[in-house]
């Protein structure tokens, strides 16, 4: 008998908590810098990391909004290094 075992991260990287809240990178730390989004937390003396029960509750404590998503136009982003 197999158990799935579901263990979410404690600490996330920012570049991860961009996908996770679909925000860039620097509109996350803009809005780390205006308390509008969990700041990072020290985990040595140079790493830090998002605590992912932070940025759930910040999540779910996001007004809903009447606005719908844009659709999605099925156009290919530019990977790095192509133009």
């Amino acid at each position: 008998m197999s158990v799935d075992v579901r263990i979410e991260p404690v600490y996330v990287d920012l570049a991860t908590a961009a996908l996770i809240t679909t925000l860039a990178e620097s509109t996350i730390q803009a809005m780390t810098a205006r308390d509008e989004f969990p700041a990072p937390r020290e985990l040595s003396g140079r790493r830090v990391g998002y605590l992912y029960a932070e940025i759930v509750q910040w999540a779910n404590s996001r007004p809903r909004s009447t606005l719908l998503p844009p659709p999605n136009t099925g156009a290919k982003k530019p990977r790095p290094g192509q133009t």
